[in-house]
């Protein structure tokens, strides 16, 4: 198997990526703000001190990611080894301050189930010859046969204001993840908490004192584009997370905190904290920011149109399905009633989404979806943010749109769906079940959540009898925020076996215990 220890976490050596990840530069000597000043560019070279980081990558494609300090042009070079001998050279775009001085460069032809090994150099676009320091990155493509896979997937970064802590060493599961040495990471959505200010000390309940590194552009919340940014690039301050960047591709997906809580399209806000009070002004700018900061082959400069929602290959054996259910939904409500065909996906991205599971071959189709379907999740006192809304009867509302994918489902005898996701600050596993769902038109199947990776805690919510969920594991605190530092992390691992098609599921919390463990068997539903 090409992973390391599911339980000890041992991993290969990666000699290119602990060079080329920054993990000797402490978080608090990076940059802060932007660009270097015009008499430190005029001395300097181009610096890449933000990372590297890979995305959606395929069995014969990838993007790679890079901020310089400074206008440049991105390079990019791949090699199958570290000697970077006869390497494969990509000029990448003029980067500058329109993108924040992000780049991402398209990776066409890869061999199929390799270890590609890549190194971004930057350089004067006035003086090619003046670079700077290469950074160094790696990640598998995906096979074109069946081999065994590995994924992890969680969520919810910053949060409830606990950033990064330098006495935890900064975000300390990133390094966890990593040693277990995945083919990629799902991340769930709530990449950032654009409406959640980061402040230098918090009061612990003990007594304790927990201290941020704080910045700027997180001492408000979010509402220019330059905020938005400064959020996105908050988080790569810590070195944890360039190191985990540089050794495994992402794919990701957004929620709520991208943009503020609970938010839907043409939400109008009532919070003395904005200025700006248009929801779907701040959406645009968290988008554009969101396109700058993450490899996403479907948002700007790559697709125009700029969508979250998209399937990532990952050869024979998984598809991934990821959605969006944030910039599609109607707005939250009471949730019951008879007709909804807005839903929370919205008609046009139920009707993708139906007919890309149908085209799909692969043995598992995992569903990204960054909310739970069966959780009762409110939005004040009487509308909900989530699927369900507690009623357990017929679906009403948003569920009668997932009450028609569902159905879907089983009518084209689509098997190997499992659904994933985070959202709600714990961890837990359920099976629905039709024989005990108010709507019993659907194939049983499973859903796992876990997360945050560094956030607030929060305590378990009720279940919602309309698709039949059966809790088989739970875990979460019995109060609200939760700091870190009382546990609570949580994080999942998928493991599928090459020869047999077998899928297992662990539940894992920071700080190495598997939590719960499910095994599901290929061509079945349900088990």
């Amino acid at each position: 198997m090409a992973h390391g220890d599911p339980t000890t976490g041992r991993t290969p050596t990666r000699r290119t990526v602990v060079r080329g990840s920054l993990g000797a530069t402490a978080a608090l000597s990076l940059p802060l703000s932007g660009p270097a000043a015009p008499a430190q560019a005029l001395r300097g070279r181009p610096s890449a001190d933000w990372g590297v980081q890979a995305g959606d990558v395929t069995s014969s494609s990838g993007l790679v990611w890079v901020r310089s300090d400074r206008p440049a042009r991105m390079v990019v070079e791949t090699s199958a080894t570290e000697s970077f001998r006869g390497a494969r050279r990509w000029t990448g775009p003029l980067i500058g301050p329109d993108t924040d001085f992000t780049g991402r460069t398209a990776l066409h032809g890869l061999p199929a189930g390799e270890q590609i090994h890549y190194r971004v150099t930057l350089a004067d676009p006035d003086d090619p010859r003046r670079t700077g320091e290469p950074v160094h990155g790696t990640f598998r493509t995906a096979p074109e046969r069946r081999r065994d896979l590995r994924f992890l997937w969680s969520g919810d970064l910053a949060g409830q204001g606990w950033g990064i802590n330098p006495d935890r060493g900064g975000y300390p599961i990133f390094e966890e993840m990593r040693r277990l040495d995945p083919d990629f990471f799902l991340n769930s959505g709530d990449t950032i908490y654009a409406d959640s200010p980061i402040e230098p000390r918090v009061e612990l309940p003990d007594g304790s004192v927990w201290r941020n590194v704080t910045t700027e552009e997180k001492a408000k919340v979010a509402e220019t584009l330059a905020e938005f940014r400064g959020n996105f690039r908050y988080n790569l301050l810590d070195a944890n997370y360039r190191r985990f960047n540089a050794q495994l591709p992402s794919v990701v997906q957004w929620d709520d905190h991208e943009v503020l809580n609970n938010w839907y399209p043409g939400e109008i806000l009532d919070d003395d904290r904005y200025r700006v009070k248009d929801v779907n002004t701040l959406a645009a700018r968290s988008l554009r920011a969101f396109s700058e900061y993450f490899p996403i082959g479907t948002l700007p400069p790559k697709d125009e149109d700029g969508r979250v929602h998209r399937v990532v290959h990952y050869g024979p054996l998984l598809d991934v399905f990821v959605l969006d259910m944030r910039a599609y939904r109607n707005a939250n409500s009471p949730g019951r009633s008879a007709h909804d065909r807005q839903g929370i996906l919205g008609a046009r991205q139920l009707r993708w989404l139906k007919r890309e599971l149908s085209r799909s071959r692969a043995v598992w189709k995992v569903i990204a979806s960054d909310m739970p379907l069966g959780l009762v999740v409110p939005d004040g006192d009487s509308d909900f943010e989530a699927v369900t809304q507690g009623d357990p009867g017929r679906p009403l509302g948003r569920e009668l749109q997932i009450a028609e994918l569902l159905r879907h489902i089983k009518h084209q005898r689509i098997t190997g769906t499992v659904w994933f996701t985070t959202d709600v600050h714990y961890t837990c596993a359920q099976r629905y079940d039709p024989a005990k769902a108010a709507f019993p038109d659907f194939a049983p199947f499973w859903e796992f959540v876990s997360g945050p990776m560094n956030a607030g805690g929060f305590a378990a919510l009720k279940l919602d009898g309309t698709f039949g969920p059966d809790q088989r594991f739970v875990k979460a605190p019995t109060r609200a925020n939760t700091p870190p530092t009382e546990g609570g992390q949580y994080f999942g691992q998928v493991d599928i076996d090459g020869g047999t098609g077998e899928m297992t599921v662990r539940l894992r919390e920071e700080g190495g215990a598997v939590l719960f463990t499910q095994v599901l068997q290929p061509g079945r539903v349900g088990q």
